[in-house]
């Protein structure tokens, strides 16, 4: 049968398990919140240069499709 001290470290083992645990997930999670912000950024750069795109196609002329080589 475990003693009073040895049930007291493992109480206290257990403890500091969940201290790391409890640390990580608050890391992981300041993580995830950083990659979904960055993803974020990244969705409206790249909606931007989308539209910057079509501006410029527009401004110059140019349509979708390209005309045929001169040797046609």
């Amino acid at each position: 049968m475990p003693t009073n001290q040895t049930l007291i470290e493992k109480l206290n083992e257990l403890e500091m398990k969940l201290c790391f645990q409890e640390d990580l997930l608050n890391s992981l999670n300041d993580l995830i919140a950083k990659q979904d912000k960055d993803i974020r950024n990244l969705w409206a750069a790249n909606k931007l240069m989308k539209q910057n795109m079509d501006d410029m196609k527009i401004g110059s002329g140019a349509s979708g499709e390209e005309a045929p080589p001169p040797h046609y």
